[in-house]
């Protein structure tokens, strides 16, 4: 059996992007672009440049470039059209006037994403559009403390790294109603183990969360008011599957794969959920050796087409990897190949 008979030749992925114009990287360039907004008009975080920073990492590790400004100029449509998610982190008060907000809504309403951190909800308290968006309004918060988060939605790219109870210290906000039925609540805070002040929500805290909205993707955490946040490796890796999900990153996941042989050569065409920096592999095998090849997986269906085989029972595996965030799907057959 020849060597060449199990090589990988040849790939097309065929992307069906469900994103903003000029979603599709090309090679070598980032899958998309992240607009961090830092403006404030109330209360000023000093933890505002160590978010920056942590953010601007996090971009090389999610293959997602950034671009950090606190000037309100930036919302404008040609150039919101330039990037897939906004950021709101640390931001407060009335920070864009009314042209700026109409170019945000049409961004959201184009399918654009939106990440909300910490100060974001004590931001545009009277526009009600972005209260929606947002899904919560900051109220109040007690001292900086140490307190645990139960984590009850363990399946999303923002929590799927973290345990199911995270105790760590911040500035715990309450605030002025539960977002509960109008958002996917993805964590909440144990009142029991802190104390959280006059207005405490009782046993219903949510503190993390994500929703579709008006036509594009919402995610929000209140954590993140201290510098320190943003050196902890699990609220980074909490941050970086916020901002990937807002950009369309689901978990891997693969839906159907169909393979036919034609010419002595396995074609697979994979159906998947919309990737964003993922890679799809396909591993053949016969007589116990085998061979495998990646390809970028952009898009829902992937297709990759071996070079000719040996006539027999081969056995493949194809691998949907999310390197981002470390996860994967798979999916096996077998095929025969038969002679002449």
């Amino acid at each position: 059996m020849t060597t060449r008979s199990f090589e990988v030749v040849a790939a097309t992925a065929i992307c069906l992007l469900a994103f903003l114009p000029g979603a599709t990287a090309a090679a070598g360039s980032p899958a998309f672009r992240v607009l961090l907004f830092t403006k404030t008009a109330g209360f000023r975080h000093d933890s505002i440049p160590a978010a920056t920073a942590a953010i601007e990492q996090l971009g090389a590790r999610g293959d997602f470039a950034v671009d950090s400004t606190e000037d309100a100029g930036a919302f404008t449509d040609a150039n919101l059209a330039r990037y897939r998610v906004v950021a709101f982190v640390l931001t407060s008060g009335d920070v864009l006037d009314p042209n700026q907000q109409a170019a945000f809504v049409r961004f959201v309403r184009h399918g654009g994403g939106f990440v909300g951190v910490h100060s974001a909800s004590d931001t545009e308290y009277d526009w009600p559009w972005y209260g929606a968006l947002l899904g919560a309004y900051f109220k109040s918060h007690p001292e900086i403390q140490q307190a645990t988060i139960d984590v009850t939605n363990l399946r999303t790219p923002s929590t799927v790294h973290l345990p199911a109870q995270w105790t760590r210290t911040d500035e715990w906000y309450d605030f002025q109603h539960s977002p509960r039925g109008s958002v996917s609540v993805l964590a909440t805070l144990d009142e029991s183990n802190y104390s959280p002040g006059p207005d405490a929500m009782g046993s219903d805290h949510p503190i993390m969360w994500q929703h579709v909205y008006d036509g594009g993707r919402s995610w929000y955490f209140a954590g993140g008011h201290t510098s320190a946040s943003y050196a902890e490796p699990l609220f980074r890796d909490a941050l970086l599957g916020g901002i990937l999900w807002a950009g369309g990153l689901d978990l891997p996941h693969i839906a159907s794969t169909t393979a036919q042989v034609a010419g002595r050569r396995l074609t697979v065409t994979i159906h998947h959920n919309a990737c964003v920096t993922c890679r799809v592999r396909l591993s053949v095998r016969a007589a116990g050796r085998s061979t495998t090849f990646a390809v970028p997986g952009q898009g829902t269906l992937t297709r990759v087409r071996t070079a000719p085989l040996l006539p027999g029972s081969w056995r493949y595996t194809v691998t949907l990897v999310e390197p981002a965030i470390a996860e994967h799907a798979a999916a096996s057959g077998r095929i025969r190949v038969p002679n002449g």
